[in-house]
């Protein structure tokens, strides 16, 4: 297995997302994520996959997205012309608290499951 950079990832970039809920809030706002960003984030061409992260600390829920995209224009096409901006949608100002955040990393290796 190599685990140099290869050429073909070059084109791969990872968005990130992340906020902050009550704890007690969620579950539910979980699956609010499911049922908003990540049905639009399978709906849109040029996603090759997302990953939803949960952490509970004290009092709250950090959520990261971590989505996978081909093209800056592909995320474009989900996030619209700024992609520095968060998606949000109606019910999120319900659970979050404070500002989220997005950043983009250029895919620069992967590696594979074993097999």
């Amino acid at each position: 297995m190599s685990l140099a950079p290869d050429a073909s990832l070059t084109a791969m970039i990872m968005r990130t997302w992340r906020g902050v809920v009550r704890r007690p809030d969620a579950d539910r706002y979980g699956d609010y994520i499911r049922e908003t960003g990540f049905a639009e984030y399978g709906e849109t061409p040029g996603n090759l996959g997302a990953w939803l992260l949960r952490r509970d600390e004290g009092d709250t829920t950090e959520f990261i997205t971590m989505s996978l995209w081909d093209s800056r224009e592909a995320i474009v096409a989900f996030a619209g012309e700024d992609i520095e901006a968060p998606v949000l949608y109606p019910e999120d100002a319900d659970y979050l608290l404070g500002e989220t955040t997005i950043t983009h990393h250029d895919v620069a290796g992967v590696v594979p499951p074993p097999t």
